[in-house]
Order: structure tokens, then sequence, then C-alpha cells
């Protein structure tokens, strides 16, 4: 049975959504519904969907421009991650037929360059490198591959725990002392204020989303997307906002403390809450985020994320030139 290509245009997004809920690869990041907080004038939007038969198969996130004066389809450039969305039973030769009908549909556009990033491997409910294979087989080469921290999540905590370096251990243990106290919390805009804070001082820039953004998320996704806090006397030290990406993955987006209050340690306490309460709600893994830029690692950012037992894994972009 061949694979064809259409442009999704009027794909009612619900379906478009459904499909990436069953998918084995899908994640949140891939779906219109978060798409869709982006304004409508800031991509133009070209996403594919892929039919075997009569059948849905496959989908891309994408949208078009230019990228270093080339015109460009980008996979996805309002997300964290891209790529092939597929379901159950993705064959190498399904694989090939994939990435072949994206170039056919790429050069009948006219379209001079594709990028895709990739979702790192373990957002796959079944471990595959096909379509990895696939496109590098049919010309794409690696634009970058960055490294993301991941947590392997054990039966129970105090197996994570046993990973953690003695430093961390004896870090959230102090805060516990302190009586430093862990929940969630609906209050972004004093999360905010110290990310944007955090970040000025130690990198010189400004979070991915607006405040307004970052609230609209939540309110797109009450299930997916959370604010743990850590407080001392109703004061917040320290938060992070989770991404419950798909069952596999639970993706720590944003983490900052509160530089005056280091002392009580609250991104420790954070993460120790954080991994307990991903056990509980049976993810496979915790991902810390990419501690590279460009390919050029933050290696005190790789430690802090190592010290909670975290190994590293690529999360690949890869380009067609045409």
């Amino acid at each position: 049975m061949s694979i064809t290509a259409s442009i999704k245009q009027d794909f009612p997004g619900d379906q478009w959504d459904k499909f990436v809920v069953e998918s084995v690869n899908g994640t949140l990041f891939h779906t219109r519904k978060f798409l869709s907080y982006h304004p409508a004038e800031r991509f133009q939007d070209e996403s594919l969907v892929f039919w075997r038969e009569a059948e849905m198969f496959a989908l891309l996130p994408a949208v078009r421009g230019i990228w270093n004066g080339r015109d460009t389809l980008w996979s996805h450039r309002g997300a964290s991650y891209g790529g092939f969305v597929y379901r159950e039973g993705l064959g190498i030769n399904n694989a090939y037929e994939l990435v072949e009908k994206l170039v056919e549909h790429a050069r009948q556009q006219k379209i001079q360059r594709i990028v895709l990033t990739l979702p790192p491997i373990i957002y796959n409910r079944r471990l595959s490198n096909y379509i990895d294979f696939a496109l590098i087989k049919h010309g794409f080469q690696y634009l970058k591959r960055e490294v993301s921290s991941i947590v392997s999540l054990e039966d129970n905590i105090d197996l994570n725990v046993a990973k953690f370096k003695q430093t961390n251990r004896t870090a959230f243990r102090r805060a516990h002392k302190l009586g430093v106290v862990v929940r969630e919390s609906q209050d972004y805009a004093t999360f905010y204020e110290i990310l944007k804070k955090n970040l000025k001082i130690r990198h010189g820039v400004q979070p991915t989303h607006t405040l307004k953004e970052l609230l609209r998320l939540k309110e797109l996704f009450p299930e997916n997307i959370f604010l743990f806090g850590a407080f001392v006397d109703e004061e917040m030290v320290a938060g992070v906002v989770m991404f419950d990406c798909n069952p596999q993955v639970s993706l720590a987006f944003y983490i900052s403390h509160n530089e005056e209050r280091q002392e009580y340690r609250g991104v420790n306490i954070l993460f120790y809450e954080i991994i307990q309460r991903c056990i509980v709600k049976g993810f496979k893994f915790l991902d810390f985020g990419i501690f590279t830029v460009d390919m050029e690692p933050n290696f005190g950012l790789a430690r802090f994320k190592e010290g909670f037992g975290s190994s590293g894994i690529l999360r690949d972009t890869l380009y067609l030139d045409l």
C-alpha cells in the first residue's frame, strides 16, 4: 500500500490531535491545540497529512518561511520538537516512503530546504530509529545535535534518590529541615518574575514565552502543564513549570529560583518532589531539557542535572538542501 501526502489546509484540528494522542511518538508539541497559541500571522502553516490508502498514517506539523535566504519547510519553528508522528507498525519501507513523499512535496512546492527537529527517542513508546535512518539515506545531514538531560524513573523514589550525588541528597534534606514546602501553584506571575530576573542575571536572555503566552498554554492544557513552587513562609523561592508531553515523558520546561534565597535549596527539594510525582503518575522518564546551545555545552548546568542521576541523550535537528 503506497503512501500519499497532502497539505493539511482545513483538516480538522480535533482529528489531528486525536491522531497525535493515539500515535506511538506524538507529544504535546505536535498538537494543533499547542501550535494554535501562536498568533496566526507569526507562521505560514504548511503541515502535512500522510495517507495509506484511505487511512491517515502519519502527520508532520510544519511551517514555511525564509531562513538564511532559502525558502524553508521547518518542523516546527513554534515548538520544541517536530518531525513525523506515526501510527503503530511503522516498518522501514514505510519510513522510506514517508521521507520520499516529504521530499517530493517540497520539490513540487519549490521549497529549497527542509529542517526537522526530532523528539529524543525516549518519547517513542516503540523505540525505533527507522525515520532517522531513512532521513540520512535520503541525503539529510545533521544541522546540530543538542544534548538533553534525562532521568530514568525507577519503581520508587528511594531508588532514584540512590542515584543522586551526595550534595543533592544533602541539599533537599536541608530544605526539608528548613521547612520549605512544595506544592502546585497558580501564581505564574510571581514565578515569571523570578524566571526573568534569573535568566537576565545568568544568561542575559528573556524567557521563550511571554507571561501571557504561558498562561494561555496553561489554559489550553490544564491537565498537562503545571507550576510547582517551593515556598518559605508563603514566599515562592523557586519554581518549575512541567509539561507532561506524552505518557512516556514529563519535561521540566522552566526551572528557576530566587538568587537571594539560595540557602533554602528550593530547586533541589522541588526535583525530589517532582521525581516522586512522575513515578506515581507512571512516566518512564523526566526530561530536564538541553544543556547545550548550538552544540556548546554548559558544563555547570550539566553537572547540576547529573546531580539528580541524569544522563544525556541526543535531540537532533536535520536538514536537506534541495
